[in-house]
């Protein structure tokens, strides 16, 4: 595989270029700024600072997948999300169920014959295209809070909020194609923008819970 191939995979990119993309690059520093913002609200928690560290790190990667456009960026930038969904699911599990370390480690590893799963079954849905990789995750966000909605009804709503807004993210997102003829500029800045508000808002769901089961002892 030649790593430094070009991918053109989005509205906004009609050339190759560092700056073919400058929209979709710039608006990245989201994810930065959130980053900045949840490091600073951390309060010295573990947990949350990985989070935020691992942000920052997607704003990075997925700069560099809109300025380089190249296969090895394009890992740059899909490697910083999975590492932020697998930690988030081993925290949830960690400390919104109270598992054991490997307990929540073993449903961590879960992920991956569900994602298995489900991603072909989305993949049927029309219109959604690659973003089907991605649909998972707000379905799996629900399950969550369904299921902590009476032992932790404020963590419940919470990422129950989270899933509702990264849905909208996907669907900007997957229209990025369909829509490019009548908005040439693209709406995958709005999967970027969304996606910003909505991971910030994740590690916040998490802080405010470690925080509150800190102060109650």
């Amino acid at each position: 595989m030649d790593w430094t191939a070009q991918v053109d995979g989005y509205c906004e990119r009609l050339a190759p270029g560092l700056w073919a993309e400058p929209l979709n690059a710039v608006t990245n520093l989201a994810f930065l700024i959130a980053a900045i913002w949840v490091w600073r609200r951390s309060g010295g928690l573990a947990p949350v600072r990985v989070l935020a560290a691992v942000l920052f790190a997607i704003g990075v990667g997925s700069g560099l997948f809109h300025t380089f456009a190249t296969r090895w960026a394009g890992v740059a930038d899909v490697l910083p999300i999975l590492i932020y969904i697998l930690a988030y699911i081993y925290f949830a599990n960690r400390y919104f169920w109270g598992l054991s370390r490997l307990w929540a480690g073993v449903g961590t590893a879960v992920f991956f014959p569900y994602a298995a799963a489900t991603v072909p079954l989305f993949a049927m849905v029309p219109g959604l295209g690659s973003s089907a990789g991605y649909a998972p995750v707000p379905l799996l966000i629900f399950a969550y809070a369904v299921l902590l909605r009476q032992s932790l009804p404020e963590v419940a709503r919470g990422l129950a909020i989270g899933a509702a807004v990264l849905c909208v993210s996907i669907l900007f997102r997957s229209l990025d194609g369909p829509l490019c003829s009548a908005f040439p500029l693209g709406t995958h800045i709005f999967w970027h923008l969304l996606n910003a508000v909505m991971l910030g808002w994740m590690a916040e769901v998490l802080r405010r819970h470690l925080a509150g089961r800190g102060a109650r002892g």
